[in-house]
Parts: structure tokens; sequence; C-alpha cells
């Protein structure tokens, strides 16, 4: 059983320099001139007990003007752990030999090998995690575990309880899907943060509490769960060689990657015994911000929900499979939650005398109704990316070719 530990590593502008218009927007990119978690990161693996399994790195830029500095700035973090270590690095330069090798395929192929190129970006995260499973295929891994460069290894048993039960049957059911979940710097696995009127209406912290005391609280240990966190899931070969990630979901990709894989009959289990310690650096993002990014995610995967049909390969999820959370923003009055919350928070931006946040919570209300709905099929609109992606991992899997690719790589 070969088993690959994949952590993608988002990265940024000087910080004197920061963001600049067109950038992709990240949590918390680090800067280039900057150290913070990615070291920190791969030394914590030194812990695990479990030593036979494949690091590899991701490198994510959020502007292709700064993605060779990216590239070089990893190979030096990568070279100062590699004392005790085998690290891999997969980055642009990577990505643009694969895209040449599938490219060179197509000129005398009817094969579609140009359509697959489509399918391969370091750019959203969606697609950054769609490359985790890639390079883990390319790998032959039976198992991909992903984690972030803002987490630490505590656990000196976590790989072995990160596959312990995937690949194998539960309860009459084979499991291709395990959920961990974070462990704060304070050692809860519960979220703190403080309550304000605004949130009367769009308390998420409170539905993600909620959800966490009914699954990570409570027995058995295993049990399928309405959520998954991205930093910290392990998928079988069996589900990522034939589900991808969404690229049209820019947020919360984790979560719908779990519902994408109900629809396929994949359920994910909640390991209550599979932790691991999240010490990202502070969002700095504006509260208005935040809620758009929650209202673009909850509005499309409600969407993707909505329009599901009957089809021979896949079976209907429905809402309340996902409840507490996020079932809780999917439902008939999400736009009567957007509505109310923004205007509480435009009156707080007010009284502050911000107008920029107050005029940009008016535009949250606007952006709901008409920017934030797919003007597409999200079902069907993943049928067909499903499809694709399993022809492309089918082509992948061949012996002769990720032999050849890896190679080629150097991975």
């Amino acid at each position: 059983m070969k088993i690959s530990l994949l952590i993608p590593t988002y990265w940024g502008r000087e910080r004197k320099v920061g963001y600049k218009e067109g950038d992709d927007v990240y949590d918390h990119p680090t800067p280039l001139d900057e150290e913070r978690t990615l070291k920190r990161a791969i030394e914590s693996t030194n812990i695990l007990k479990q030593k036979d399994f494949q690091l590899v790195i991701l490198g994510v830029s959020t502007s292709q003007e700064i993605e060779d500095k990216v590239e070089e700035r990893i190979k030096s973090i990568i070279k100062e752990c590699k004392k005790n270590l085998k690290v891999k690095f997969f980055s642009y330069s990577h990505l643009e030999t694969l895209c040449g090798f599938l490219k060179s395929k197509g000129k005398d192929s009817s094969e579609g090998f140009i359509e697959f190129v489509d399918l391969l970006k370091l750019r959203g995260y969606s697609n950054v995690r769609n490359m985790c499973l890639v390079v883990s295929h390319l790998l032959e891994s039976d198992i991909a575990i992903l984690v972030d460069d803002d987490e630490i290894f505590e656990d000196p048993f976590f790989i072995e309880k990160a596959t312990e039960f995937v690949g194998k049957e539960f309860e009459g059911k084979k499991i291709y899907g395990v959920a961990g979940y974070y462990i704060n710097p304070d050692g809860d696995y519960l979220i703190k943060k403080e309550s304000f009127p605004w949130m009367t209406f769009w308390n998420k912290t409170r539905w993600m509490n909620q959800a966490f005391k009914e699954f990570i609280g409570c027995e058995p240990r295993l049990k399928p769960a309405p959520f998954v966190f991205g930093g910290n899931m392990v998928v079988h070969k069996e589900l990522f060689t034939k589900v991808p990630f969404d690229p049209n979901v820019s947020r919360g990709e984790d979560i719908d990657y779990l519902l994408n894989a109900k629809m396929f009959g994949y359920d994910f289990y909640l390991d209550r015994k599979l932790w691991i310690k999240h010490d990202p650096p502070p969002k700095t993002h504006p509260k208005w911000r935040q809620l758009r990014e929650d209202i673009y995610r909850f509005i499309f995967t409600r969407s993707k929900i909505k329009s599901q049909t009957p089809n021979p390969n896949t079976k209907i999820v429905k809402t309340k499979e996902l409840d507490p959370y996020p079932g809780r923003f999917l439902k008939d009055d999400l736009g009567e939650l957007i509505f109310k919350s923004n205007t509480m928070l435009a009156t707080d931006y007010l009284a502050q005398s911000d107008l920029e946040g107050y005029r940009e919570c008016m535009r949250n209300i606007y952006l709901a109704e008409y920017d934030a709905p797919p003007k597409f099929d999200p079902f069907l609109s993943f049928l067909n990316l499903q499809k694709k992606w399993g022809e492309l991992m089918e082509y992948l899997g061949r012996s002769e070719v990720s032999s050849y690719i890896v190679e080629r790589l150097s991975l």
C-alpha cells in the first residue's frame, strides 16, 4: 500500500508590495520575504512513527509574475529540511512539463489529451487540491492524505490512524474517504470566536461547533459525516480517480468534495482519533469580504443540490444529509439570512463611519441576487467534469505513462 502525504503551500509578493489587483486570493499566503509555516509543517513530520510515505510539497503563487521566485523560495526551504526527510516538490515548471507532454500526445491523437490540460492548474483551491490527487496518482499511490502548511503533526501515530480504515470494509460498506479534524493551539476542537449582534442570522461558528460536538465529541469513533476539513482528509484511489474537486467552487472546496463524493455513492467517515494541530496566521480580510466568500460558496452548493436530476451513475443527495453544518446555510431561507446579516453588518459599519464597509455589505446583497447564482447547471457541469476526470486518471494510471512522466518531472 503506497501512501502520499501532500502539502500545498501558498505564497504571495514581498510584504512591502502586498496584494496587487488581479492576484489570486488565498486565506494567508506567505510573503516571499518571510518564512512562516511551511518549514514548521515539514519538520513536524519527523515525529511520525510510520515513515513509509511520500511527502510532496505543491508550490502555489498568487501571481504569474512571481511563479519563478516562489519555486526557488520553496526549494530553498525544502533543501533546509532535507537532511532527515525525503521531500518531493511539484510546482509550475513541473506542471508545464506535464501539460507539454499531454499536448504533444494530442498532435496525432483523437483521445482528447488537449482537453486534459484544462483540468491541470495550480490556481484556486479546487484546482490545487486536484493537482494533489494527480500527483498522488502519478506516484502510484493507493492513498492520498491531504494536509495544509499551517498545520503541525503532534500525534506520532497520525499515518497509522489515517490509513487504518480507508480502503477497508466497515459495517458492510467499503470506506474510501476519511475525515480527520483540527485541534486548535489551545488543545480544543471547538471554534472560539466572539459573537456580535450582526451575526444573529449568520452565526456560522455556532452551527460548526454544533456539528463538531455531534460528530467529533460523541461516540462511535467512526461515522458518516456532513463535513470534512481540506487540511485533514484521506482519499483512496478508488475515490480520487473517479471524483475530482469542482473548480467552479472558489471556497469551501472540501465540503463541496464531500457532496460530490456522496453523489457518486461515496461517504466520508469522521474519525474521532484522527487529529492534527491547526495554527494559521490570522486572517486579514474584512468581515464583509468573509461574508461575500460564504455567500458565493453556499449559493453555489445549494444550486448544485437543487439541480440534481436522476442519473444512473449518481444518487440524489438531500440537504438534510449535510445537517447541521453546512446544511443550515443551504436551506430555502438562505436569501433571507444574507439580507438580514448584511443589513445588520452595514449598520455597524455606518456607526463606525466606515462608508466602504457599508457599501460593500449592500453590494453583498446585490451580488447574492444577481451574480452568485451560477449561470449554468452546476450538476450537469460536474457530471461532464467527472467524466473527463475519469478519462484523465485512467490515462495517467497506465504504468508506462506514469513512470515516464515521473521520470521527466524528477519526482
